[in-house]
């Protein structure tokens, strides 16, 4: 009797050990370029993270704006070349943090140069996790807009 009892709670622990636990961090992904439109706008494939489905896609439209202007954007093709980032000049984020901190708030004036213009099923991917749920979706940011906003601004030279 007592072996079965024996026997049972180790294969009942083996049992419970065996599930697979995804990290969150997993489906992080790097924003990246996956082309050029003629007007001047790229398809950005960015990720954002949020409480709930409408704070993650918000986020990941936020990345996509914010990557173009401080970070630049590495290209998945050979046809499109890289993305550097609008602002090169050093502390810029902090020299015009007032101007970006308004441009970058929710519902800011960053939502006029981005779309989400790719309906199809696999455009977007949502994770959801215990805390949180992560969104990678297409984004498409019209660069000369925001090249030439920031230079109107004269944040950009």
């Amino acid at each position: 009797m007592k072996t079965r009892i024996l026997l049972l709670s180790v294969l009942l622990v083996i049992l419970a050990s065996c599930g697979v636990k995804v990290s969150e961090s997993y489906y992080d992904q790097p924003v990246k370029i996956l082309r050029a439109e003629y007007d001047g706008s790229y398809v950005i494939r960015s990720s954002g993270k949020g409480r709930n489905a409408a704070a993650a896609l918000a986020e990941a439209r936020k990345q996509a704006v914010y990557d173009v202007v401080f970070n630049g954007v590495p290209s998945t093709t050979s046809t499109v070349s890289s993305l550097k980032p609008l602002l090169l000049e050093v502390n810029a984020k902090t020299k015009y943090q007032d101007y970006f901190n308004s441009f970058f708030a929710d519902g800011g004036e960053y939502l006029n140069y981005i779309s989400i213009e790719d309906k199809r099923a696999t455009s977007s991917n949502w994770f959801r996790g215990e805390s949180q749920v992560t969104c990678q979706t297409n984004v498409t940011v019209n660069v000369a807009a925001l090249k030439a906003k920031l230079q109107n601004d004269n944040i950009l030279k």
